[in-house]
């Protein structure tokens, strides 16, 4: 882990509080999860009403002016991909539109002229204020939390934009995101496990197979970018990325965070692809390498559990 925390940070220090956005009554609310006592598990509204957290229907829980994510952070996916634990000697990133969010339990859409929609399970960090020129020790005070995520992807179209990543990442309903952000625990402690149709398809503890913190990465894109606050940064996801078909149900469970999760749902191609507009979805040797991954380089038994989630699909 590059530049290696001297002390806990706030941030991460409990309590743990989490705040969620729900949708009741055709109107947006805010919540803070109760963590103790009789209504332990419920969540409290901002203006007093308990909800059932399970039957909630969830809003993303941020509003970024913009996404940035890291191509390859864990060890495990560097391993996968490139064959050595460490992919650059820094980090590289990509943008994603703040339209391609998506709350948890939604539908996440997958084009039927499109072949490949792989799972990438992760977790995000929220900005909570602005940011600039910052030092990564000083990082730690401009997080607001942290959420699980799915950063989805429509590999078809690794030809033309790997460069940018727009349309592979930056699709309508491929970042799930929350249920909530979370504070007061420590991500380095944590454990994030993929699942589809309720089979472990990645796994990775996250302090073990971190390249690089959140921390590093802050102080790394705020030396040009200004952070500002709701901002997001999805930092990465562990080996094992693998496409996924209509009626999955895909799921990132990170410990001391929660788990978000959606299911895959077809829908027609664009209007506009049948008249012959832009670089068509494609099924080419590079697509495939990515979209398929190096079995060979990862867990047999994520192999194996994502046979048996294909097989109950």
């Amino acid at each position: 882990m590059e530049f290696p925390i001297k002390e806990l940070p706030a941030i991460m220090q409990g309590p743990r509080v989490e705040r969620r956005r729900v949708l009741v009554g055709g109107s947006a609310f805010w919540g803070t999860m109760v963590e103790s006592g009789s209504d332990a598990g419920k969540l409290r509204l901002d203006d007093g009403r308990m909800l059932d957290a399970g039957s909630a229907t969830y809003l993303p829980p941020v509003s970024p002016g913009k996404i940035i994510a890291v191509h390859i952070a864990y060890s495990s996916r560097s391993m996968e991909t490139r064959n050595k634990p460490k992919p650059t000697e820094t980090p590289t990133y990509f943008t994603k539109p703040p339209t391609s969010l998506n709350g948890h339990g939604g539908q996440i859409l997958k084009p039927a002229d499109c072949t490949y929609l792989n799972y990438e399970g992760e977790y995000a960090v929220v900005i909570g204020r602005t940011c600039r020129n910052v030092l990564p020790d000083e990082a730690w005070d401009f997080i607001e939390g942290f959420c699980p995520a799915l950063d989805m992807g429509l590999q078809d179209f690794r030809d033309t934009d790997q460069g940018s990543m727009l349309r592979v990442k930056g699709a309508d309903t491929l970042l799930p995101i929350g249920p909530g952000i979370v504070r007061g625990v420590d991500i380095f402690d944590q454990t994030l496990t993929t699942y589809v149709n309720g089979h472990v398809v990645q796994q990775a503890h996250i302090g073990e197979e971190t390249i690089w913190g959140p921390h590093y990465v802050i102080a790394d894109i705020a030396r040009h970018i200004t952070l500002e606050a709701g901002d997001v940064i999805c930092m990465g996801t562990p080996c094992h990325s693998r496409s996924i078909s209509p009626g999955d149900h895909v799921e990132c469970e990170i410990t001391g965070l929660g788990k978000v999760g959606g299911t895959v749902a077809a829908i027609d191609p664009p209007r506009a692809s049948a008249l012959g507009v832009g670089h068509q979805p494609t099924d080419t040797p590079e697509v495939r390498r990515v979209a398929l991954g190096f079995d060979e380089r990862v867990p047999g038994r994520f192999k194996e559990n994502l046979a048996k989630a294909k097989a109950t699909s």
